[in-house]
């Protein structure tokens, strides 16, 4: 089964982590991509920009377009993994492996992915 485990947290309290914080939580990153990429159960995982979204909600005839980030959540999203794990136990375990202070892991079953064919652009950093 796919699983999306989608990753919200504090942009704010994210962008004053000291280096080794942050050095501390993409090394746990680094490391659960390189296991799943290993077993052949890993899909595409994004980082998102922060404090750029923009919101489009439908509004009668009419879409509303605003600045985000908010869609009704105190935390934003961060990030997006799409991983294949038999149950969903295994997807909680992968997801521990990435939690840090002010993180908030949903994980949803993703009945189907159309992968595309936009390439990957992972920074030298981050692989």
């Amino acid at each position: 089964m796919l699983y999306s485990i989608l990753i919200y947290g504090s942009e704010e309290s994210v962008e004053a982590w000291t280096l080794q914080q942050e050095d501390e939580v993409l090394g746990r990153h680094a490391a659960l991509r390189a296991s799943l990429l290993k077993q052949g159960r890993l899909g595409p995982v994004l980082r998102l920009e922060p404090n750029t979204a923009t919101v489009v909600r439908r509004a009668g005839e009419q879409p509303i377009v605003t600045d985000g980030p908010f869609a009704e959540t105190k935390e934003q999203l961060m990030g997006i993994y799409i991983v294949d794990c038999p149950t969903l136990e295994d997807a909680v375990r992968a997801t521990r492996e990435l939690a840090f202070d002010t993180g908030v892991f949903e994980i949803r079953p993703v009945p189907w992915l159309d992968p595309g064919v936009v390439p990957a652009r992972t920074p030298p950093t981050l692989r």
